[in-house]
């Protein structure tokens, strides 16, 4: 695994974790708010698509030892786009989004704009930020934070003072073209599993949804449910 600094067109530092496979396909993978690149969740994460594809996984603004102030899906699209920048400057055959919790919502907002995109994989995404539950008071939410406590990942969030104007996910899904994955936890306290359900509902696109019954939120899914959850994500990956 190789870590890569990569620039976006408003001249942020990106920090990136290249797995190299030798496969001419690549998945993109973006983690959600308070997780990196280098959290124990998105490093098997990453090694579990690693077994099929060339993996990127990279810290969004604000987060890790990527730079800038994190700007809750305002302006991560600018992240997204210079790592499949990045993946096209490559050569790969094909370039896929895995995003989790917000990171998915972003993943969707770039590849209805970007056509280019084969796959999406949307992981707890969010149909409106504004309507985001965040119920941290709940044994669901806290236990699971709890249990991933990582002191230096905690200490490395910087988000951004002000408010920003953003996409909506479920105002742009109906552009998004390519084959979507819709994955969500029917227990999420964080983001509720009507958000999942109510972009699938709306997208156009070649499009399955799964929701888990027992689970939670984002990588808890991996985390809780390993088998179940690489079985389904690498045989949609994997569909011709």
């Amino acid at each position: 695994m190789n870590e890569l600094k990569l620039i976006t067109e408003d001249k942020i530092e990106i920090a990136t974790n290249h797995y190299k496979g030798g496969h001419d396909e690549v998945v993109i993978v973006a983690p959600g708010w308070c997780m990196t690149k280098d959290s124990d969740a998105f490093r098997k994460i990453s090694e579990m698509f690693a077994q099929k594809y060339d993996v990127l996984c990279f810290d969004f603004r604000g987060h890790g030892k990527s730079e800038g102030l994190y700007t809750f899906m305002a302006k991560e699209i600018l992240d997204i786009k210079a790592i499949v920048d990045f993946a096209k400057s490559k050569k790969y055959k094909k370039i896929h989004l895995a995003g989790f919790s917000l990171g998915a919502g972003v993943a969707i907002i770039y590849a209805a704009e970007d056509k280019s995109i084969d796959k999406v994989i949307a992981v707890s995404a969010p149909a409106d930020f504004d309507k985001i539950e965040n119920q941290m008071w709940k044994k669901e939410a806290w236990g699971e934070t709890f249990q991933k406590f990582e002191l230096d990942r905690f200490m490395s969030i910087r988000p951004y003072p002000i408010p920003l104007a953003k996409i909506k996910p479920i105002e742009i899904i109906k552009d998004l073209q390519c084959p979507t994955l819709f994955v969500a936890g029917k227990k999420d306290p964080t983001v509720h599993a009507w958000h999942t359900a109510k972009l699938y509902k709306n997208a156009k696109c070649i499009k399955k949804l799964h929701i888990f019954d027992e689970g939670c939120h984002a990588e808890d899914l991996y985390l809780h449910f390993k088998d179940e959850f690489t079985s389904l994500c690498l045989d949609w990956l994997n569909k011709a």
